[in-house]
């Protein structure tokens, strides 16, 4: 085995990943997967397609593909670029004959007249239209004003107008916030708002199978989901505190908050998030809330 093939294989294993799921992500024959663990470059089509298999089998675990190409270049076969030659295509040459100049100005006279008579036409129309509408009459049915209550008289007879108890309006709930934060270890931290309210999370799988793992505070915290998740499942979670959140394919995976989306630069490689609920409205402009002990462990 290759040394190029150890690291995959090791990555893989790390995600809990057989060779039919890579498979099915990355649409490459498993056959193809093993020659590329083995090092047996000489089953697989050509070089174009060593280096192609190469990177998507990188990102499908979670690394880097232009870095795992540059470490690994002696070993995978440089790509090469076929240059075609320019083909010189000739522009056709018009022949214009007397017969299809005749047609030509003769449908050309026939559009113009056939344009002005449309216009004499609904000119025509128009004007017997106006002249056989006749008046209209006036609804007489409906009241010039509307009907209000007669002034209410007190003891001594004069008139009071009665008065309307001023509506108090109802208070708008303050948006939910998504703001960045800062960078604990390898994790992207997210301080969520406004203060004082229980946020629901929302994270969806679109598009194929991921790596998902859920769970309170950090890394080490009560794990609520993990598993290997597949397309179309929907998960959802109360952020009472730190939510930590590890994907293994960003694109594939949708967090939102309260229906808002959280940028988690939607690549396919792995991505970490920490979600921590802001405890003081003042944060929402952008102040870094200091994590819980267990998020600054966080990897």
């Amino acid at each position: 085995m290759s040394d190029l093939g150890e690291l995959l294989r090791k990555a893989r294993d790390q995600h809990g990943l057989t060779l039919d799921d890579i498979q099915e992500t990355t649409k490459i024959r498993k056959r193809y997967l093993e020659a590329i663990e083995s090092g047996d470059h000489t089953v697989l089509p050509g070089p174009f397609y060593v280096r192609a298999f190469v990177k998507n089998y990188s990102e499908a675990v979670g690394l880097d593909p232009d870095e795992v190409l540059r470490l690994y270049q002696h070993e995978v076969p440089a790509a090469v670029e076929q240059i075609a030659e320019p083909l010189v295509v000739r522009s056709p040459r018009k022949v214009k004959s007397q017969s299809s100049e005749r047609l030509g100005k003769i449908g050309f006279s026939v559009v113009m007249w056939s344009f002005l008579i449309l216009i004499v036409v609904v000119i025509w129309v128009y004007v017997i239209n106006k002249d056989t509408d006749g008046p209209k009459q006036v609804d007489n049915s409906t009241n010039i004003t509307e009907a209000s209550e007669p002034p209410v008289k007190n003891e001594g007879g004069s008139a009071v107008t009665p008065t309307k108890e001023p509506v108090t309006p109802t208070p708008t709930e303050a948006p939910t916030t998504v703001v960045f934060g800062s960078k604990v270890g390898k994790s992207d931290q997210y301080n969520i708002g406004p203060a004082g309210k229980v946020h629901k999370v929302e994270v969806k799988v679109t598009g194929g199978r991921s790596w998902l793992e859920v769970r309170v505070g950090s890394n080490q915290g009560e794990k609520l989901f993990s598993a290997n998740a597949e397309d179309g499942t929907t998960e959802t979670f109360d952020l009472n505190g730190t939510l930590y959140i590890n994907v293994g394919r960003a694109d594939l995976i949708e967090i939102k908050v309260d229906g808002v989306l959280v940028p988690d630069g939607d690549r396919a490689t792995s991505k970490k998030l920490l979600l921590q609920p802001i405890t003081n409205d003042a944060s929402t402009s952008g102040a870094t809330v200091t994590p819980s002990n267990d998020a600054n462990q966080t990897e």
